[in-house]
């Protein structure tokens, strides 16, 4: 997805956030877009090829927002990608003062040319394209699907899937959300459904509809910037079809990838990135699970 986090300042999220949102997207629900032929055998520590010898070097957008990361110190490990992006760096081999965090726009991360830095973590989702340009890990978050509604309305407390059924839905057209709502919440009414996701968004502001469903990074800038007084009812899975993921952004041809999908990969099995994303994009970011 085109991060709607870092547009935060721009006042273009709007539009970058209906850029990611269309079920047509070519995302890959894995990392597979990373096969890397040149990844280097070893992945200890001191055989690694790194922009600076001894130092990971992790990039990022500034201001780097929340819930991603915290106080817009992405060195402080805290926020979901920091935490993630430290969980890595330890897998690697990196203790905490032996990462060096630079500064990459958005959309700088996955251009051509030359990085300087080992990897970069800014909400970038996989997709075919921009594996072109870059290299990608495998997955470390898979984007799901969220209601926003009004403070005070009727659903603004619902805490399952099955209380959205009456709730009159607003989602914008060809969309993954606009499926999620078909396939997972089954609404006894259609959804009202609009050309462009601004007018779902003024929809709800105006009361036209109780709940709109967006993809949850979007959802945080709706809450945050769109929407006086909305609040994230819940997050869920989007049932079928293929996911959206972000992955770690590399240069194109970088040894580094197949060391750090062993790391997300570890991360994964063992329950730790899971607990990581449930930290810092649950109920603590305002974004509990509906079931």
């Amino acid at each position: 997805m085109l991060r709607p986090s870092m547009l935060l300042a721009l006042g273009a999220l709007a539009t970058a956030a209906v850029a990611c949102a269309p079920a047509s997207d070519t995302s890959t629900a894995s990392g597979s877009a990373s096969a890397n032929p040149s990844a280097a055998a070893s992945c200890a520590k001191d055989q690694l090829k790194l922009t600076k010898p001894g130092t990971l070097t992790i990039a990022t957008d500034k201001p780097a927002y929340e819930p991603w990361f915290k106080d817009d110190k992405p060195a402080n490990g805290q926020g979901f990608e920091s935490a993630v992006a430290y969980a890595v760096a330890s897998k690697l081999g990196f203790a905490q003062n032996e990462v060096t965090w630079a500064v990459t726009p958005f959309n700088s991360a996955f251009a051509p040319g030359q990085k300087q830095f080992d990897f970069d973590v800014n909400q970038v989702s996989i997709t075919p394209a921009r594996a072109k340009a870059v290299d990608f890990s495998h997955g470390y978050y898979t984007v799901k699907q969220a209601a926003v509604a009004l403070n005070g309305s009727k659903f603004a407390s619902v805490t399952s899937l099955a209380q959205l059924k009456d709730a009159k839905i607003g989602v914008q057209v060809g969309t993954t959300s606009l499926q999620a709502v078909k396939d997972v919440i089954k609404p006894g009414a259609e959804p009202n459904v609009y050309n462009e996701q601004i007018d779902a968004v003024n929809a709800l502001k105006n009361k036209q509809v109780d709940v709109v469903v967006v993809d949850l990074p979007t959802a945080f800038y709706v809450t945050a910037a769109q929407v006086d007084g909305a609040k994230i009812i819940g997050q869920f899975g989007s049932g079928s079809g293929t996911a959206e993921q972000f992955g770690l952004v590399f240069q194109k041809g970088s040894t580094l990838v197949s060391c750090v999908d062993k790391a997300i990969d570890e991360l994964t099995s063992s329950g730790e990135l899971a607990k990581i994303e449930t930290q810092w994009l649950g109920s603590a970011a305002g974004a509990p699970e509906l079931k």
